[in-house]
């Protein structure tokens, strides 16, 4: 039995396939066809490309984190429309639940599908399809007279958010530099989490219809967005087009920056993954090179779904109802706030601090937070509604729900897909990144599925659960993961040889 890698078949007759989707930017206008030429008159040939190195890598990733914009607007869309779309479509509870939930199985069959794609036709031509499907998802929810077209563009707007939180991340990784690269790719979250929160300020102002066009336009802004800015240099060296390899990270370096060092380290990375065999036998994966970073990303992006984020965030309107708060919509809208300015930190400090010490932080920190909100729970069932200590309790219900989402957007949330995106062999990217996400949008369906029902069960139970779940994070942080600050990407995965 085999898996297929990223280095399957011979990519000589495959190239010219690739063309539409690699020359799509401005800086490319020297001819596809030809590979004669200086590398400076190729590069010349564009007066849009930005000199500055920080500045081209930035643009860059702005521009590809409208994708997890749209990522967050998704996600965050059911919450301010629930009441209004039961009511207009006249849909029972039920009926909404399942609206809800195709979006996280959209995204399973994106996320099974996300990895070939990226490594066939590339990061931005992957971009690219994920975005029509979105587009035309959000048309179908807005122009919906009945459940069937809101189920239709929700599964559409899921496989698209598939495809997209596998490759955002990855392409941030493979253009940064190595002191960029945590800071950078912590904005795939903080988009995330951005559009988390315009999706529940905004529906507290329009109607659903109005909210679902809305959501159109992060997509519709990538897709000209991607024809502006150059596709992964990795991925072309891999690809064996090294004219456009060169070209590409000349641009994203700077017309006066160096290249040659980071050049040949990644032509080594390359020529040594193309001398291993295309097809990966099953046996090949419990090398250390492939099953330790194999174990610690896939365990990473499992355990941030298994501390019960998406439960908690998907029926936060109910779990402050049931801690005594009445007005729930602003606390979600503050909640959805908080977690931009917590995000925000990371991205700033990341390079600096390293991705352990947050992952430290951020794991404790929610073990902490679910305990206080659990022990909060299970006393509140002894205390009458009408004391002051019950009053007491519900504050600290609602303190450790705010401090675990701090706690979350500090480290779990974004740092699990850095750690994927840098750690993955370059010749199991494709398979094990797709694995990956598939793992963790399975985890996520599966827990907002089971979260109305482990709180009816017992709210300080489920919140218990989810402590337990935490310490373990925090276990697996400190004995398996390693610390990828300030190396490059091709370091990092030779250190595990």
């Amino acid at each position: 039995m085999s898996f297929r890698g990223d280095d399957s078949g011979s990519e000589d007759g495959r190239s010219e396939l690739r063309k539409p989707f690699l020359h799509t930017g401005s800086w490319y206008k020297m001819g596809m066809g030809s590979r004669q030429g200086s590398l400076m008159e190729k590069l010349g040939s564009s007066g849009s490309v930005i000199r500055d190195s920080s500045i081209s890598v930035v643009v860059c990733t702005l521009i590809v984190a409208l994708g997890p914009i749209q990522f967050g607007f998704t996600g965050g869309y059911s919450s301010p429309t629930q009441e209004d779309i039961i009511r207009d479509l006249d849909l029972k509870l039920s009926e909404f639940s399942i609206f809800g939930s195709l979006s996280n199985v959209g995204a399973m069959v994106g996320a099974i599908a996300s990895g070939q794609m990226a490594e066939y036709i590339g990061r931005k031509g992957s971009l690219m399809i994920a975005s029509i499907p979105n587009i035309i998802g959000w048309l179908a929810i807005s122009f919906a007279k009945d459940s069937s077209f809101l189920y239709m563009g929700r599964l559409l707007e899921g496989f698209g958010v598939g495809v997209i939180s596998y490759t955002v991340p990855v392409y941030i990784a493979e253009i940064a530099p190595q002191n960029m690269r945590g800071g950078l790719g912590a904005v795939n979250q903080l988009s995330i989490t951005l559009g988390i929160m315009l999706a529940y300020l905004l529906g507290m102002f329009v109607s659903w219809r109005v909210l679902a066009v809305i959501g159109i336009l992060p997509c519709t802004i990538l897709i000209p967005g991607l024809f502006f800015i150059p596709e992964s240099p990795r991925w072309l060296a891999k690809m064996g087009m090294m004219d456009d390899f060169e070209a590409s990270l000349q641009v994203l370096r700077g017309f006066s920056t160096d290249i040659t060092v980071e050049l040949n380290e990644i032509k080594r990375a390359v020529t040594s993954s193309s001398h291993r065999r295309a097809a990966i036998r099953f046996q090949e994966l419990r090398q250390r090179r492939y099953k330790l970073p194999l174990m610690i990303g896939i365990g990473l992006l499992m355990l941030q779904q298994l501390s019960g984020i998406n439960g908690i965030l998907f029926y936060a309107g109910s779990i402050f109802k049931a801690a005594g708060i009445n007005s729930s919509n602003i606390v979600t809208c503050g909640l959805g706030a908080i977690q931009v300015i917590a995000t925000g930190i990371t991205t700033w400090l990341l390079d600096k601090a390293g991705r352990r010490i947050f992952l430290i932080i951020s794991s404790s920190g929610m073990t902490a937070s679910l305990v206080l909100v659990s022990v909060s729970f299970f006393f509140k069932g002894y205390v009458p509604e009408n004391s002051e200590l019950h009053s007491v309790l519900s504050v600290l219900a609602l303190v450790g729900l705010l401090a675990y989402v701090i706690s979350f957007s500090l480290g779990m949330g974004a740092i699990p897909w850095i750690i994927m995106s840098e750690i993955l062999p370059v010749n199991i990217k494709g398979l094990a990144g797709g694995v990956a996400t598939l793992t963790n949008w399975l985890t996520a369906w599966i827990i907002t599925m089971t979260a109305a029902l482990l709180m009816n069960w017992s709210t300080g139970g489920t919140f218990a659960v989810y402590a337990i779940v935490a310490a373990l994070s925090l276990l697996f942080v400190i004995l398996w993961v390693p610390e990828t600050k300030g190396r490059t990407l091709e370091e990092i995965q030779w250190s595990f040889r």
